[in-house]
């Protein structure tokens, strides 16, 4: 196997060649369309569709062996049906490790789904070894927070049911489901459940005001999203909820005494990353060990684009060892039923 460039040896060099063609792309047939449109309920549903139709056409790694879930949560006490999907190495030889990986997808709150990010759970679930479970959490504007916390809670309640201890599951997400992944640590330390091993933030969307990013892109302006399109998903799902409430405002609320170590991973060009720099620095001010890696370059979430870009391969090999690091040795048990 071809030995991959470590994250360091990517910040003393600009983008590749890949990259720049894909932002330049986004940058001129994606961004202009995206600012003219906000996300109006009719502009959702067609999103969605248009996503959904996108997503059949992906394949799944033929060494991945997907599974959906359908559970009552009679066990664990959920508020509603866990819907989702297991993502696991299909070697039937290879054995399982006792651990997972709770992935929350991202999507502004309103759009996408498991199968949307099979390119990143099915790449983590080959690089760790890890089952990965994805919930099928409610979007807005139907379902307004607390919903999709709510969902992610559950999810992470399914897990610790089923005899997987918190020391051995990290959280992850992208975007908004970076918002959840950080939230649902606090409200797990919050409500006394155990908090995970580890956190993985990828492009984190945490200021749903948008200010820091409507700062940032008149002078750096994202090759693809828009802050107006932005501010208009969060608003959809904070519905009639506060801002302020510190389930949502995760740069205003108080952080620790009991954090995971955190990795995030942040676009060096997209406008969220001010706001992920802010929230590694109240990470580390509060006493957790986080790591901000700023990828020179880079556009949101450019993880899904592993198979394309050296970047985003190098992205994915950075996080499967800090998974590894979080959880520690392998412990050969029984597959998880």
């Amino acid at each position: 196997m071809a030995m991959e460039t470590p994250a360091s040896a990517w910040y003393d060099r600009g983008p590749s060649m890949q990259s720049v063609v894909v932002s330049r792309v986004l940058r001129l047939g994606v961004r202009p369309i995206v600012n003219r449109v906000p996300p109006s309920a009719l502009a959702i549903r067609t999103a969605r569709t248009v996503t959904d139709a996108v997503t059949r056409l992906l394949r799944v790694d033929p060494r991945v062996r997907v599974e959906p879930i359908r559970d009552p949560q009679v066990e664990s006490g959920g508020s509603r049906a866990l819907s989702g999907e297991w993502l696991c190495p299909a070697d039937p030889g290879a054995p399982q490790e006792k651990g997972a990986i709770l992935y929350l997808h991202g999507g502004g709150f309103v759009i996408c789904s498991p199968q949307t990010h099979r390119p990143i759970t099915s790449r983590l679930a080959l690089d760790t070894g890890l089952p990965v479970l994805v919930p099928n959490y409610r979007l807005a504007p139907e379902h307004p927070f607390p919903a999709a916390l709510d969902d992610a809670m559950d999810a992470y309640r399914w897990l610790l049911a089923r005899g997987i201890p918190a020391s051995r599951i990290v959280v992850a997400g992208d975007s908004a489901g970076g918002h959840l992944a950080a939230s649902l640590i606090c409200e797990a330390s919050r409500t006394g459940l155990p908090v995970p091993a580890g956190a993985v933030l990828y492009s984190p969307w945490v200021d749903l005001t948008c200010e820091l990013s409507t700062e940032r892109d008149p002078s750096a302006p994202d090759p693809y999203l828009s802050p107006v399109m932005a501010r208009e998903a969060g608003r959809h799902y904070v519905g009639q909820s506060d801002f302020t409430d510190p389930r949502l405002s995760l740069l205003t609320r108080t952080w620790g005494p009991s954090l995971p170590p955190f990795l995030i991973q942040v676009g060096g060009a997209e406008m969220l990353r001010t706001e992920a720099e802010r929230l590694a620095q109240l990470l580390t001010d509060a006493g957790a060990d986080c790591e901000l890696q700023v990828w020179p370059g880079q556009m949101h979430v450019f993880q899904l684009l592993h198979r394309f870009l050296p970047e985003s391969r190098a992205a994915m090999q950075e996080t499967a060892r800090f998974i590894t690091s979080a959880i520690g040795p392998a412990t050969v048990i029984e597959a998880v039923a």
